[in-house]
Formats: structure tokens, sequence, C-alpha cells
């Protein structure tokens, strides 16, 4: 640094700039412009290097002052001076007197900060001093932690030593004892082997007992399933015993409509009571798959008797096979319909005769169930082929069939409508699937015809319902497959709805075509006793 700053004294820059600027006051209004401007510049470059000089020189000073000295000097005069400078030079004032000085500033902000380090020593005081007695305080604590553990270890020792004591006396009194009762066990050592012998007779006693039961139980349990399959093969016996006497004792001229349709509207709750019988003992026995298996065997015979039956009675009727097994597929979906209403009210009504009774119970819907079942013989079946014949002559796929009354179908009717309530009456119960002409053929729910387009994926009507159990299929149904099947169901549904309704029917009795033909339910109906 005094190397620089003898350099910058033997140069008398600053001389030479003061002779400059004389020179320059004298000749300025001799000068032209351009004059006095190149004058002017050159007195600012020689300024401006005489002041990298001193900049230099006042790094090199900073520097050789350490990391931490010269940094307050600057901060309280150089920077002040030079914000005053440098925002009197941007709004265009001339640095005039008033601007103070480096020394200046430096004296007057020396008080404050001198002020402001006085109280920041003051307040590290004061915290050094609340950090002491802090120290103070817990070294006092520490010192009593101290002596509380001495007194504590003391006292642990004392309660060691006690303790010890009194575990030796505790073995004294452990071996005596031992001593007590080995000299007793010799003394009644014959006895216990008596006692022994005898409870483990006892005990070979018992576990043969039980032996002997759970055997019985085995041997019951065989006997209760000999029993229902004896039960389930005795009841298909009599349906088929049954099914063949109808056959041979069938009239080829079946009761009109209006025959069934008066009886059963003559038959009174009290009569229908009256024929209430006793519930038959094989029946209530029944397990539910005993009865299941029987009701899948009435079903199967129903689809290879009874609806050929029913087909070589319509054939006798109506030429076209198409008709006749649409005819049988409807009839058997309605008769499950129907069966199913008339199996929730029958329910309906036995929990409101029963209800009293069960007053508080938890097996009431048990109690109910049983009791349907023991009595499914309640079932007024006459009154739901009623219903079913009603709903078939509305139907606008077979409605108003110029060649037949649906009164022939009465017994494959009421044997369906019997077979649909039983199904009900399981846990879970049986139902037949939905069905609509044209739908995508589904191979796990239906088996096509002989006389079906093998190659067609839609159906073209349905001749035997899929049963299922929930969304499982038990029992497959039959349909008819053909290619365009959806155009022409459609176009045969408009054929027979725009058919035109004759007011008069050609029958010398009183029969089916007597009744109105149209969709409003009729207002006579036969209903369920009342019990």
């Amino acid at each position: 640094m005094a190397e620089n700053l003898r350099r910058l004294a033997s140069n008398e820059a600053l001389r030479l700039l003061q002779e400059k600027l004389e020179s320059w006051v004298k000749e300025y209004s001799t000068n032209s412009c351009d004059q006095n401007l190149n004058n002017c510049l050159e007195l600012i470059e020689q300024v401006a290097k005489v002041q990298g000089q001193l900049f230099g020189i006042l790094t090199t000073t900073a520097q050789e002052g350490g990391r931490n000295d010269g940094v307050e000097t600057i901060k309280s005069r150089l920077l002040p001076w030079l914000e005053a400078s440098f925002t009197a030079a941007s709004l265009g004032r001339p640095i005039d007197n008033k601007v103070p000085s480096l020394q200046d500033t430096f004296d007057r902000d020396r008080p404050k900060e001198q002020s402001l380090r006085d109280q920041d020593i003051e307040q590290l005081s004061a915290s050094l001093s609340a950090t002491r007695n802090q120290i103070n305080q817990v070294q006092d604590d520490l010192a009593e932690t101290g002596k509380a553990l001495e007194e504590t270890k003391k006292s642990s020792a004392i309660s060691l030593l006690a303790a010890e004591e009194e575990i030796n006396q505790l073995k004294k009194q452990l071996k005596s004892l031992q001593a007590q009762e080995a000299a007793r066990q010799r003394s009644s050592a014959p006895r216990h082997q008596e006692q022994y012998r005898t409870e483990q007779k006892g005990l070979t006693r018992q576990n043969t007992d039980q032996r002997d039961t759970e055997a019985y139980g085995v041997y019951e349990k065989q006997i209760q399933g000999l029993k229902d399959e004896i039960a389930v093969l005795s009841g298909d016996k009599s349906s088929r015993q049954g099914r063949s006497a109808r056959n041979h004792s069938r009239s080829p001229e079946p009761q009109s409509y209006s025959d069934n349709y008066s009886q059963s509207r003559s038959a009174s709750p009290s009569t229908a009571v009256a024929k209430v019988r006793s519930p038959s003992p094989n029946r209530s026995k029944l397990s539910s798959v005993a009865r299941k298996a029987a009701l899948l065997s009435r079903f199967s015979d129903a689809y290879s008797q009874a609806r050929l039956d029913a087909q070589c009675l319509l054939r006798r009727c109506i030429d076209n096979a198409e008709t006749v097994q649409r005819i049988i597929y409807i009839a058997t979906v309605e008769a499950f319909h129907v069966a199913k209403m008339a199996f929730r009210h029958f329910k309906i009504r036995v929990r409101k005769s029963m209800s009293p009774s069960y007053v508080g119970s938890n097996d009431f819907e048990n109690a109910v169930m049983d009791y349907i079942v023991c009595h499914l013989d309640l079932y007024d079946s006459q009154s739901s082929v009623n219903d079913v014949i009603r709903a078939m002559n509305v139907n606008p796929k077979i409605s108003f069939p110029p060649e037949v009354d649906f009164c022939l179908l009465s017994d494959f009717i009421q044997e369906m409508c019997c077979i649909a309530f039983a199904m009900q009456s399981l846990e879970p119960p049986l139902d037949i699937a939905f069905g609509a002409d044209g739908e995508i053929f589904n191979d796990c729910k239906y088996r096509r015809s002989y006389d079906s387009d093998f190659t067609a994926p839609l159906v073209f009507y349905h001749v035997w319902p899929a049963l299922m159990e929930n969304d499982c299929v038990i029992m497959k149904g039959e349909a008819v497959t053909k290619r365009g099947a959806f155009w022409n169901s459609v176009r045969s549904l408009s054929r027979c709805r725009s058919r035109s309704l004759s007011p008069i029917y050609p029958h010398s009795r009183i029969g089916l075509s007597t009744i109105s033909r149209s969709r409003s339910p009729s207002p006579i109906r036969c209903t369920l006793p009342r019990f």
C-alpha cells in the first residue's frame, strides 16, 4: 500500500489537474463548444485515473486490516457519502458543499453505533447472568438428587436383607411341610392305590358308554337317510302311478272352463277348510333335499310326459306345431307367475294367523315355513288355473286362436301350478329363467330342438323354460333357433296384435270364449281360504 501511495504522490496528478483546470477557466470564453467539451473530458479522465488509484489503495488497506477490520469505517463513512453523491448525480443537481463529507458522516454516526454496541453488551451480560443462575440451580438440583439416591440405596439394601431373611424362613417351613407330606403319603399309599383303580374303572366305563352313544347316533343318521330315500322313491312312484291313472281315465272331452270357474267361485272358505286333512307324516319328515329331488323329478316328468300329452290335445285343433309349442311354453310361464303370487298371499295369511302365538319368538319364520310345508294341500290350484287361462287369453302372441279353447290344458296347467307352488317352499326357492324371442341363445340354459338351425345365434321361440336356483341353472330348457329370428318374431307379433276380435264364438256350450277378452283383470277371482 505504501508503494502505491508513494507512486501516486510522485506523479503529481493532482497538481497537473489543478493547472489544467485554471488554464481551462482562462480559455473557456475563447474556446469553441467542442474544445470545452474535450477539456472537460480530459479532466474527467484524469480524475477517474486518480480515483482508480485511490480505490486500489483502499482495497489494499482493507485487505491488510484482516477480515473484520475496516468494515465499520466503510459502512459509516464511505457508503453514506457514495449514496448522497450518486443521489445528487441521478437527480441532475451539482454536488455542493451541503453534502456531508465522509468525516462528518462518521462523526455523526459514531455515537449511535456506540450506544447500539453498549445495548448489545448489556443484553449479552444479562443473558450470561441468567444462564449462570440456571447452571447454579441445576447443580443444586443435582446435589439434592444425589442425596435422595443415596437414601434410596440404603433403604433398598435394608429391604433386601429383610427379604432374604424371610425367604430363608419360608424355605425352612417348606422343607418341614414336605417332610410331613412324605410321611403322610407313606402312611396312606394303599388307600390311594385303591381309589385310583376305582377311578380308572369309572373312566373306562364312561368311554365305553360314549363310544356306544356315538355309534348309535351314526346308525340313527344312516337309518334317517334310508327313510328319506324310501320316501323320495315312494313319492316318485305315487306320482307316476297317478299320472298313468290319469292317462287311462282321461276322457276326450275335458271339462269346460265355465264349469271349472263356477265350481271355484261356489267354493267357500268354510268348505275349503273342511277339506283340510291331517298333514302327511312322510311329507312333514321329508328334508329340504328330499323335497327338492322329488320336485325336480316331477318337473322333468312334466317336460317328458305331461307336455307331450298337452301337445297331442292341441294338435287335434291346431295343425301348426310352432303355435302349439308357444301355447304350452306360455302356459308354463304363466303358471309359475300365478303360483308365486299365490304362495306370497298364502304366506302372508299364515303369518297373520300365527303371529299371536309367536309374540317375541325368534323361530317365527321357521314355524311359518314348517306349517306351509305340512299344509301344501291347502293351495287352491283351480283358482290359479283360472288366472293362468285368463292371462293366456290376453297374451298378444297366442290370444284369440279361432281353433282351440285353453280349457283343454287345465290338467297340465294345474300340475305346473302345484309344482311351482311347492318349489317356492324350498330354501332357496326354485324359479324358471326369463326368456324372450329374439334373444341370444345361451348354451348353458337351453338345448336346441331337433328342427333348429344349429348355426343361428338367436332364439326364434322357446319350447320349455330353464329351471334356476338363484343364478345357477339346475335343469336346462329347450329352444328353437333360426336365422332372422328377431325379425320373424316382430312380424308375427304385429300380425297377432292386428287380428280383429270376433264378438261371437261358435261354441254350443258356454266356455271361455264368452268371457271378455280385454286386458283389464276380471273382477271375479277365486281366492284361497282364510285360516
